[in-house]
C-alpha cells in the first residue's frame, strides 16, 4: 500500500479476543477497497495520548471496546445524541479540525440484528424483559425504548445500577429482580445482556418461569452461538436470535464513514468471522 491510505482499528485493553479486525477486513476485501483495520492494545492511562497521535498517522477513526467505552466518550470534542444518552462510545471518528466525534452503534447493531432474524416482531407487541444493566445493555435498552416498547422490566445482580439506569431512562423502565416470580410473565422479547452462557462464564441459571410461546428470545453473546439461555427459550416455544448480527451491524457505519461505502452483512461474513 502507498499513498493516502485510510486506515482504521479497534482499541480495547484486552484486544486479541476482538473479531472486529476480521469483519472489516473481510469488508475491505469483499467491496475492493483500500485501507487496512487493526487491533490497537491500549492502556486506560494512555488512551488520550494516543487517541491524540492516530490520525496523525492517517487513522481516520476507530472502534473503542471494553474497558474505554465510557472514558472515550468523556474524551470526545462532539458526542452524537444517542451516545449521549447511552453514556458510552464504541465509534469514534477524527475531526478535521482536530479531536473526535463519539457515537455508540451498539444499539443499531442490535436492532438490526433483530429486524433480520425476526421480520415479523412488533416492538410494540408487549413488554421487554432485559437481563443485565452493563454498557451493552444501556444501548439496548435506548434501542428498544426508542424502537416502541411498551415497558422495559430491567432486571441486575446488583439492583442499585438497574434503579440508576431506570431514572435515566424514564418511567417505561421497571426494575426487577433477577429471580422475581414472573418476570418474564406476558413478555413479547426477553433479551439477555449478561455474561451468563458465555464460553468460559458458566452456564445460565436464571428462571424463565412464565415466558410463553411465541415470545422472542435474543442472546447478546455470540460465542458459542446457540447459548444455554436461547436453548431454554427455544424449548418453550420461543422464537430466538443468535447474537452474532449485533456484532456484525454495528460495524457498518463505522465502516461507512471510514473507507466511504456501505458494507452488507451477508451469510459468507458470518460464517467468515465464526471461523476466526
Amino acid at each position: 500500500m502507498s499513498g493516502d491510505v485510510p486506515l482504521a482499528g479497534v482499541i480495547g485493553d484486552p484486544i486479541g479476543h476482538s473479531r472486529s479486525p476480521v469483519l472489516h477486513g473481510y469488508w475491505l476485501r469483499a467491496l475492493g477497497l483500500r485501507g487496512a483495520y487493526v487491533p490497537l492494545h491500549v492502556r486506560a492511562d494512555d488512551l488520550a495520548q494516543v487517541l491524540e497521535a492516530l490520525p496523525k498517522a492517517g487513522f481516520r477513526g476507530v472502534n473503542v471496546t471494553v474497558p474505554h467505552k465510557e472514558l472515550a466518550l468523556s474524551l470526545a470534542a462532539e458526542v452524537t445524541e444517542r451516545a449521549r444518552r447511552i453514556g458510552a462510545a464504541n465509534t469514534l471518528t477524527f475531526l478535521p479540525g482536530g479531536g473526535f466525534e463519539a457515537d455508540n452503534t451498539d444499539g443499531v447493531g442490535f436492532m438490526a440484528n433483530l429486524r433480520a432474524g425476526a421480520p415479523g416482531w412488533r416492538p410494540e407487541a408487549g413488554p421487554a424483559v432485559l437481563l443485565g444493566a452493563g454498557g451493552a445493555a444501556r444501548a439496548v435498552l435506548d434501542a428498544l425504548l426508542d424502537a416502541g416498547v411498551p415497558e422495559v422490566r430491567l432486571a441486575n445482580r446488583t439492583r442499585a445500577r438497574a434503579e440508576a439506569l431506570a431514572e435515566v431512562f424514564g418511567p417505561r423502565v421497571t426494575v426487577r429482580a433477577l429471580d422475581a416470580p414472573g418476570l418474564c410473565a406476558g413478555a413479547a422479547t426477553v433479551v439477555n445482556a449478561t455474561t451468563l452462557g458465555m464460553d468460559g462464564a458458566g452456564g445460565f441459571s436464571l428462571p424463565l418461569d412464565g415466558l410463553e410461546a411465541g415470545a422472542l428470545a435474543t442472546d447478546l453473546i455470540y460465542a458459542p452461538l446457540d447459548t444455554p439461555f436461547l436453548q431454554a427459550a427455544r424449548a418453550r416455544g420461543c422464537a430466538t436470535v443468535d447474537g452474532l448480527g449485533m456484532l456484525l451491524h454495528q460495524g457498518a457505519p463505522g465502516f461507512a464513514r471510514w473507507f466511504g461505502a456501505m458494507p452488507e452483512v451477508t451469510e459468507a461474513l458470518r460464517e467468515a468471522v465464526l471461523a476466526a
